[in-house]
């Protein structure tokens, strides 16, 4: 199952109620804050975030296995937990960065997203 999850957009405009992800030096507006489903991401100097993910806004979808979609394609963040209850992955599809999340009890979703 792949079910359209958030739209991201990096931007450097400082918006109310972000929070901060010190472990990858970025300040996140998160999906659920509005009802449109956009996620405002906010890089500090020296994040180590992958340029096309600090620069091209992203599409994410949830899916039920995460292996499983990534497998062959052009990895761009390898599988990781930024958040309790969720692992996250980046892909490249034509110059552009897809986000894949899986959530460790699906329905079940964690209090801070990725």
């Amino acid at each position: 199952m792949r079910k359209y999850h958030h739209l991201g957009i990096p931007t450097a405009k400082a918006r109310s109620g972000e929070y901060y992800l010190e472990k990858f030096k970025v300040h996140v507006l998160p999906f659920d804050s509005n009802p449109y489903g956009v996620e405002w991401m906010r890089y500090e100097p020296g994040s180590t975030v992958p340029e096309l993910v600090q620069k091209v806004p992203h599409i994410a979808f949830e899916v039920d296995d995460l292996t499983s979609e990534i497998s062959g394609q052009e990895i761009l963040i390898a599988p990781n937990s930024p958040s309790p209850g969720v692992t996250v992955a980046f892909i490249v599809c034509n110059g552009a960065p897809i986000e894949f999340l899986q959530y460790d009890q699906p329905g079940v979703k964690p209090e801070t997203e990725p």
